[in-house]
């Protein structure tokens, strides 16, 4: 399959396999409405810039997208963020404060991490979204809003409904249309698409010339379960051009970062003692390519230990 790069302004979206497609045809679809969206999925699988592509993709495209972490906002700021303030609402309001909802009029307002919000705004985000208007704080009159809504969880909804955590009216509000991002596990033709842009990336900022991956390297990205998604493969690939010296990044600057399908968890290990230290010994080896200084020095032992080790389990 063929790899294509969406622009979103000083954004690229990375379109590499099935799955993406589908999610980017989807979001097309919706982009073509004024319906809520809601997508779903892990910390770092790119729902912001799905998000960004939706809005570009609409009628709204020339209208503000406008964003707020639910998740970051205190609960004491989150009520005049997203509904604004009049002056002297409070103490310390001094002026008249828009709130995200007015800021994003004729355009977006991404709800980012929606069901991390209290439950108790929840209902005044809901009677928003239900009546249209909402009320400033100390204000008097009703202010129209007029923006497309989408709205991000890192969560399985239905758990947090369950756990009485998230409103199941105001999940079914925002949920007109459903859109699952997709996780990197397993997805090597995207991680290979993505590790290739984020290195021409990085390597353009750090004024390097990295022309790629060795094969051991791209493997071992490929194989990698990448709990961060794509976020998490972003800042492994800034980290290992920052580390590189040559035209090639090789398997040793990623080791830090990411566990090599090969690489053993000392906890979940079976063997006896000698035989953990026999295969960290092998392990280190490998990563060196055979120095046996290098080892020595990575293990923490002198060169004539590491020898004398190498003849007690029998290591050429």
């Amino acid at each position: 399959m063929s790899v294509s790069i969406l622009s979103l302004g000083q954004r690229r979206l990375v379109v590499a396999d099935e799955r993406m497609t589908e999610v980017i045809q989807l979001a097309k679809r919706a982009a073509a409405t004024l319906s809520p969206v809601m997508l779903c999925g892990e910390s770092g699988s790119g729902k912001e810039l799905i998000a960004r592509f939706i809005h570009s993709e609409g009628s709204r495209s020339k209208g503000p997208f406008v964003s707020i972490n639910c998740a970051a906002v205190p609960d004491g700021l989150m009520e005049s963020e997203l509904f604004g303030h009049e002056r002297g609402a409070f103490t310390g309001a001094v002026a008249q404060h828009l709130g995200k909802f007015e800021r994003a009029t004729q355009g977006t307002l991404l709800l980012d991490e929606v069901s991390e919000m209290s439950v108790h705004l929840q209902a005044k985000l809901l009677r928003v979204l239900q009546e249209g208007e909402l009320d400033r704080l100390g204000g008097r009159d009703t202010v129209p809003i007029n923006c497309r809504i989408v709205s991000t969880t890192n969560r399985d909804p239905k758990i947090s409904i369950s756990e009485s955590l998230f409103r199941e009216d105001l999940f079914y509000r925002l949920n007109v249309i459903r859109i699952d991002c997709p996780s990197l596990r397993g997805r090597e033709t995207a991680i290979e698409a993505l590790a290739t842009e984020f290195l021409q990336q990085a390597s353009l900022r750090q004024n390097k010339a990295i022309r790629g991956y060795s094969a051991e390297a791209m493997k071992s990205l490929k194989l990698h379960d990448w709990p961060g998604n794509i976020r998490e493969l972003q800042n492994v690939v800034e980290r290992a051009v920052l580390l590189c010296d040559g035209a090639l990044i090789k398997e040793v600057q990623l080791d830090d970062w990411i566990k090599r399908p090969d690489s053993f968890d000392l906890l979940d290990s079976p063997h006896r003692l000698d035989d953990v230290e026999k295969k960290h010994i092998l392990q280190m080896l490998k990563t060196t390519r055979g120095n046996r200084t290098l080892a020595a020095s990575e293990l923490g032992i002198s060169v004539r230990t590491l020898r004398n080790k190498l003849k007690v389990y029998q290591l050429s």
